[in-house]
């Protein structure tokens, strides 16, 4: 299954950099949305600089995250069904997701920083929710991508009906954790907003082992 895995990454990326117009979209889409919060806003307050923060990465996860399954081919699944393991598929895609959402937030992070400053004191803290929020938004998104997919030409509408109510808790949990990592007020609440949020990627993390399978035979 590693070396599916392997492979099935490679595919991905080298399709990424073939339709490299995909991803400039993608970069484009933060850096325009943070110019638009600078020309609003030019110096928010750091809560509100941090809910708009995440509201920016959580929209921008959709976009990205969205053709996981609903580009796909009808052909093409089939001819990966033939040859991989479906477990295969969605670690893959996870991995993939999650290495693009990180990146994403680098962007977001370093146009943030340079427009809008940066007022966050626990920098470790808040690095942390941005991987933590990362690894939720690609697993979530990235389920609820293949579950639309099985929707034909309804599933772009499907998704973010499906993501958005799931979405909820974890983007407060996230606000919580990173509004400690930005107004340095310590939280005796932080280290269990952490640990709920880890449960919760590990808990879509097993959902999307047991639940492709059977969505990959349809």
């Amino acid at each position: 299954m590693l070396v599916q895995i392997i492979a099935l990454l490679r595919k991905d990326l080298l399709l990424e950099w073939r339709q490299r117009s995909a991803l400039s979209g993608m970069v484009l889409y933060v850096l325009c949305t943070v110019m638009t919060v600078y020309m609003a806003f030019r110096s928010p307050e750091p809560v509100v600089w941090l809910i708009l923060f995440w509201i920016i990465l959580l929209f921008a996860s959709v976009n990205a995250v969205a053709k996981s399954f609903m580009h796909e081919p009808t052909a093409r699944q089939l001819y990966y069904y033939t040859l991989v393991q479906p477990q295969a598929v969605i670690i893959a895609k996870l991995l993939y997701n999650i290495a693009l959402l990180l990146g994403l937030s680098l962007v977001g992070i370093g146009a943030y920083s340079l427009l809008l400053g940066n007022p966050v004191v626990d920098m470790p803290l808040f690095l942390g929710s941005v991987v933590l929020g990362a690894v939720a938004f690609s697993m979530c998104f990235t389920l609820m991508s293949a579950i639309a997919s099985k929707a034909g030409g309804q599933g772009a509408t499907l998704m973010p009906i499906l993501s958005l109510p799931l979405m909820m808790p974890i983007l407060a949990l996230l606000i919580r954790i990173s509004k400690t990592a930005v107004t340095g007020i310590t939280n005796s609440n932080s280290g269990k907003d952490v640990a709920i949020l880890i449960a919760i990627d590990g808990i879509m993390c097993a959902l999307s082992w047991v639940l492709f399978p059977y969505l990959w035979k349809d």
